[in-house]
């Protein structure tokens, strides 16, 4: 179960969904969204992170734009999250997501870290957030801008786990090993997984990859277990 609460920003109030674990307290998690924005995936991520024993909240980044609903009755469900995704500004999506970061740590269920986590548009978004502003640590899968960013790569200080597969047509496999190079140093962990698209880790049949799904997540739950371990934790799915 979740909560919807509200994350301020100087251009009003952004809302966000506050996941809580078994405790009700732990390190916390933000969450950034695929381009699809949060959906039922997405929701499902966040249940299994506060299963951990994780907070996690999980920002709206399209609250800003108009009609940002997707008809996924329709063919074209791809090319309007992809519209989406470029109709947002960079810089005000960044500026949100540290936001979302200043108000987990002032949440009254968070008695540990704060930390980022995101997958495609969201991994890329964690990655610039962690850059910007302090962050216990990040997770990021298949992160689409992180190709544009790795100028930022020296900022980004949090233990960190990347996950890409070898077979990902968005981020061809030499632009993936430019990354790994640019992003590697101590406390960072660069995961591949062969034969895995983009998207991998999403159910839906057009990308989902069960193998490499379910290796990067293992890969995940041990990861953030030895980087931001809460009291208690729990296996995950």
């Amino acid at each position: 179960m979740s909560e919807l609460i509200d994350i301020p920003t100087p251009d009003g109030r952004m809302p966000a969904h506050r996941f809580l674990p078994e405790s009700g307290t732990g390190p916390t998690l933000v969450l950034f969204q695929e381009i699809f924005g949060v959906t039922d995936y997405i929701t499902q991520r966040a249940t299994d992170l506060a299963a951990l024993g994780y907070v996690v909240i999980a920002p709206e980044m399209y609250w800003r734009l108009d009609n940002s609903e997707i008809d996924y009755s329709r063919d074209d469900a791809l090319q309007q999250a992809m519209n989406l995704m470029t109709s947002l500004d960079w810089t005000t999506a960044v500026a949100d997501g540290v936001a979302a970061v200043t108000a987990a740590h002032a949440d009254e269920h968070v008695t540990e870290g704060v930390g980022v986590f995101g997958f495609c548009f969201g991994g890329g978004l964690a990655f610039n957030v962690a850059a910007a502003t302090t962050v216990d640590v990040l997770v990021s899968y298949y992160g689409s801008a992180l190709p544009g960013l790795l100028d930022l790569a020296g900022d980004v200080t949090a233990p960190s786990l990347h996950h890409f597969g070898t077979a990902d047509d968005y981020i061809p496999l030499e632009v993936v090993e430019q990354i790994r190079t640019a992003v590697s140093r101590d406390g960072v962990r660069f995961e591949t997984y062969d034969g895995a698209g983009h998207a991998f880790d999403n159910p839906a049949p057009m990308f989902h990859h069960t193998e490499a799904s379910a290796a990067a997540w293992r890969n995940t739950v041990d990861f953030l277990r030895a980087a931001l371990p809460p009291t208690g934790s729990r296996s995950g799915r």
